[in-house]
């Protein structure tokens, strides 16, 4: 698609802001109007179609997707996002080690405990570990706890984490990136495993590029949730 606009502003609306091109207020993919709760976020969303050339790149809006999907599905359905959030707590990547004899139990001890000891006590859970090949359910009292959690959470809020727990496979892990933790070390431990196997074979170089994607992706996400809290 060629670009077909030449001014991008931002305007105060009711509800919050919205971006405008060429005077004409952007709509969602499902058709609402894209309001967003913060100026910040709507000077970003701008920002985005500022920096298209002539021809529209469709994927460089992360801003934009994860602010429709607020708007045209969290909003609407916070129940089902909700029970989408959960199933990453019920196969959290911190929960699941290798065998206390391997090497990589060891790694995944000193970088995974400190952050669920962190999460069980802000949040205050208990969350079960598992060595080896297995499952173990988390405690019902766990689950009711994070719903209550999660419920206090607006629908932009919502929608960040949901990028944030699919690209970590990690509850825990999305939620601390939500509360402002670097992203940088928290997508290094959703993607111990995988950083593990190439230290000791060497990166590929096309792994390696689907890696930096994905962080640059969950760095767009933790920020697209900064951003909607500011004013």
């Amino acid at each position: 698609m060629k670009r077909f606009w030449k001014e991008t502003t931002v305007e105060q609306v009711d509800g919050g802001w919205q971006v405008a091109l060429d005077g004409r207020r952007i709509r969602t993919q499902g058709g609402a109007p894209q309001i967003v709760p913060t100026h910040a976020l709507a000077q970003a969303l701008a920002d985005e179609w500022r920096a298209q050339g002539d021809k529209v790149d469709p994927a460089a809006f992360p801003l934009r997707d994860m602010a429709d999907y607020a708007i045209d599905h969290v909003a609407r359905d916070r129940a089902a996002v909700t029970d989408k959030l959960l199933q990453f707590l019920e196969t959290d990547t911190l929960c699941y080690r290798a065998d206390p004899d391997e090497p990589l139990w060891r790694k995944q001890s000193d970088v995974w405990e400190p952050l669920l000891s962190a999460f069980e006590a802000r949040e205050g859970v208990r969350l079960e570990r598992v060595s080896g090949v297995g499952y173990r359910a988390h405690p019902e009292e766990t689950k009711a706890a994070l719903v209550e959690s999660l419920a206090k959470r607006d629908a932009f809020t919502l929608a960040g984490l949901q990028t944030l727990a699919s690209l970590a496979a990690s509850l825990c892990v999305a939620l601390e990136a939500s509360e402002g933790g670097d992203t940088q070390s928290l997508f290094a431990a959703a993607n111990l495993e995988e950083d593990w196997q190439a230290e000791q074979w060497g990166w590929d170089p096309a792994a390696r590029e689907r890696r930096d994607g994905r962080e640059a992706q969950f760095a767009a996400a933790a920020r697209f949730i900064e951003l909607s809290r500011k004013a």
